[in-house]
């Protein structure tokens, strides 16, 4: 009889035990496949949406700071004499080699206006870039026609108006078709048009006193892409809005130590579950090692047939474990995210890397135990008989 045939024959023997070593690893390493695995998906999904909804890249012309500022343009109260950037450059965006990894381009001419005795911020900009850039805007009415005006709700409290009502602005009518709820923004402050009423108000054909870039940069680093763009608008001054690419990171970074701590605690318990069970289990057979010795197995022989159960349990549970990991992220992952699908990746390699992390906490918890049961006297265990 070999000596693998003789450790599955002791594992038959001992269901109940073997079960419980069973059960030990597989949740060991079900909780590690599932806290790598959602954590995985959730980052996926957390860096799609925090690199897809909101600007991450500025692109402002060369000029020097006044004092009214907004997204990081300065203006003043005197006439605004920045040269702007030309719309139609706009289009060699679509040209750098990752213009893939672009979202929207949200061009926005700005200019001080006057409106019912007073200067306020007149923005005019692409509703349709907005949307993405800017996904927290929610208004009471709609986005305005070649006419209308959206008003911030400061905005809209100091002049007095409401949808529906009409203002003049810097001599040309406009109807309020929208307000904007509250933002906590400067966006509060703002009247907004569409970008070619704004230009024609502003008499600023054709120009855009800046550009909101929101970069899908999963792929590629944001200051690559600000590089890129710098390359095709040599005029203009861009960078990368440092607070929302340090969120991003520090975000990601605290779920990946969140996962290894985690798995390392589980993974940890699992490994402790093994050590006791196979020491206990040792114990229990002082009587059967000891009748193997006198049979003449060497102290190897004994080493390999406790490590070989150990084996087979744990290649088990890395089997059952992946599988119930697996599982248990597809049930996460749909309460975490409010019921939106998820995509819930399975590699082989991560199969394979669970199968080989339970053998491998299998045998090192194991080697005591079997090192142990090598070591036992066959004189002093045959004299328990």
């Amino acid at each position: 009889m070999t000596l693998a045939k003789i450790a599955i024959r002791n594992l038959m023997r001992r269901k109940a035990k073997a079960g419980f070593l069973l059960l030990g690893l597989v949740i060991g390493v079900a909780t590690a496949t599932a806290v790598f695995s959602m954590v995985e998906a959730m980052t996926m999904d957390i860096n799609h949406k925090l690199e897809k909804y909101g600007a991450n890249i500025l692109v402002l012309p060369r000029a020097e700071s006044l004092g009214l500022s907004y997204g990081g343009l300065s203006l003043g109260g005197v006439p605004f004499d920045v040269e702007e950037i030309r719309e139609q450059d706009l289009v060699r965006i679509d040209a750098i080699p990752n213009a893939a990894n672009v979202a929207a381009v949200g061009p926005i001419t700005l200019g001080v206006v006057p409106v019912a005795g007073r200067r306020l911020l007149l923005a005019g900009v692409d509703f349709a870039a907005a949307g993405i850039l800017k996904p927290w805007w929610h208004l009471d009415g709609d986005f305005p026609g070649a006419d209308g005006v959206l008003l911030g709700a400061e905005a809209a409290g100091t002049l007095d108006l409401g949808t529906g009502d009409s203002l003049t602005v810097a001599g040309r009518q406009l109807r309020v078709s929208g307000i904007l709820s509250p933002t906590g923004s400067q966006d509060d402050e703002l009247l907004f048009t569409r970008l070619s009423t704004a230009q024609q108000i502003l008499n600023k054909p054709g120009k855009v006193s800046m550009v909101e870039v929101a970069a899908l940069c999963t792929a590629c680093p944001v200051e690559e892409m600000v590089r890129q763009i710098a390359e095709v608008l040599p005029n203009a001054r861009v960078s990368a809005i440092q607070q929302v690419v340090k969120g991003r990171m520090e975000t990601l970074a605290q779920f990946g130590r969140l996962s290894y701590g985690i798995s390392a605690v589980v993974l940890m318990i699992g490994a402790l579950v093994v050590l006791v069970t196979m020491m206990g289990n040792v114990r229990e057979r002082t009587e059967e090692i000891g009748i193997f010795r006198a049979l003449g197995f060497r102290s190897s022989h004994v080493l390999k047939i406790v490590l070989m159960e150990a084996a087979a349990v744990s290649a088990m549970a890395g089997i059952l474990g992946y599988a119930a990991g697996i599982g248990a992220t597809h049930f996460a992952v749909r309460l975490l995210s409010g019921g939106h699908p998820v995509a819930v990746s399975i590699r082989p390699e991560m199969a394979g890397a669970a199968i080989a992390l339970a053998v491998i906490l299998g045998l090192c918890a194991s080697l005591y135990p079997a090192v142990t049961a090598a070591r036992l006297d066959p004189n002093e265990a045959l004299r328990t008989l």
